[in-house]
């Protein structure tokens, strides 16, 4: 079965900049959307985890996602997430997607309450009812409880819409389940530190939270195993980014450090929402050392071919 949607490339999903009140700092995201889309990053994910949208009622993730759509313009494909603890939520921001016109929607589990892959299927379908738009799944059972297994794969399946899966599990096994048993079911990278297995299982695109604010080091992995299968050049990039993957999953402070990092880049993402508070100045301090050090040597690696 032909998919409706090709995800091909590094797909970032933004983070949400605030001002010191805790609102939406609009302004820095128009600057967040520009410089990826100036950088040359292939789709942008509004309502991600990465943007804090645990953090957000509907009315506002909507709000963020239309802003994202109209300053887009058409230059990128925009995914939608949907995901929510409550299923009327999601059904109300997959509606929302589709009349925004947006490019796709991005399809989790819904947390916490731990559902039946019976159970995640049907509200898989029926999110994808509401929408009618090209879907990327979300695989995520270090947050969500639950994997998206072979039953629910096989029932989500029959939609024409269920295009790819972002696969966030970790578990290597995964990939080969999916590359060999589901391959009409794109697979996108959601495990960062495993971007080069993904990629040699097939897999044509990245969902990297880390492209906010090293957009050009995650293109050149990307273009080295994706679209030139040099794996060679590609494990040398790899080995020069791990330490930043070490560092982003640092003591659970994964969006503390993307936020940073784009700050640190010249765009004020602000605070966090509550519970989650920024970095510390040691913290601040390893990433900035490893943000150093890795475009260092990314930039040697380019330089010798």
């Amino acid at each position: 079965m032909t998919p409706i949607m090709k995800f091909e490339g590094i797909y970032t999903p933004l983070v949400t900049p605030l001002c010191a009140d805790g609102s939406v700092n609009y302004n820095s995201l128009s600057d967040v959307i520009e410089n990826l889309i100036d950088k040359g990053v292939h789709g942008l994910i509004s309502g991600g985890s990465t943007g804090e949208n645990y953090a957000q009622g509907v009315g506002e993730r909507l709000e963020i996602a239309r802003f994202t759509k109209d300053q887009i313009k058409g230059r990128l494909p925009l995914i939608i997430g949907t995901g929510a603890m409550m299923t009327p939520d999601s059904l109300a921001l997959a509606s929302g997607a589709s009349d925004m016109g947006a490019d796709a929607i991005l399809v989790a589990t819904p947390p916490y309450s731990v559902p039946t892959e019976r159970e995640n299927a049907l509200n898989a379908l029926a999110i994808d009812k509401a929408a009618n738009l090209p879907i990327m799944l979300y695989n995520y059972p270090g947050r969500m409880g639950v994997h998206m297994g072979e039953e629910f794969l096989d029932l989500v399946g029959r939609s024409r819409n269920v295009c790819a899966i972002k696969e966030s599990s970790g578990d290597i096994n995964r990939v080969h389940l999916l590359a060999r048993d589901y391959p009409h079911i794109q697979m996108a990278c959601g495990m960062d530190d495993q971007a080069l297995e993904f990629f040699a299982w097939g897999a044509q695109s990245w969902v990297c939270a880390g492209s906010n604010f090293l957009p050009d080091e995650h293109i050149e992995l990307y273009q080295a195993c994706a679209v030139e299968g040099n794996f060679a050049k590609g494990r040398r990039i790899m080995s020069a980014m791990m330490p930043l993957m070490r560092v982003l999953e640092q003591g659970g402070k994964f969006i503390q450090c993307v936020k940073h990092g784009v700050t640190l880049g010249g765009i004020d993402t602000g605070p966090m929402r509550p519970p989650l508070r920024g970095l510390n100045k040691d913290d601040k301090r390893a990433l900035e050392q490893v943000i150093r050090v890795l475009k260092t040597t990314i930039v040697k690696i380019q330089a010798e071919g």
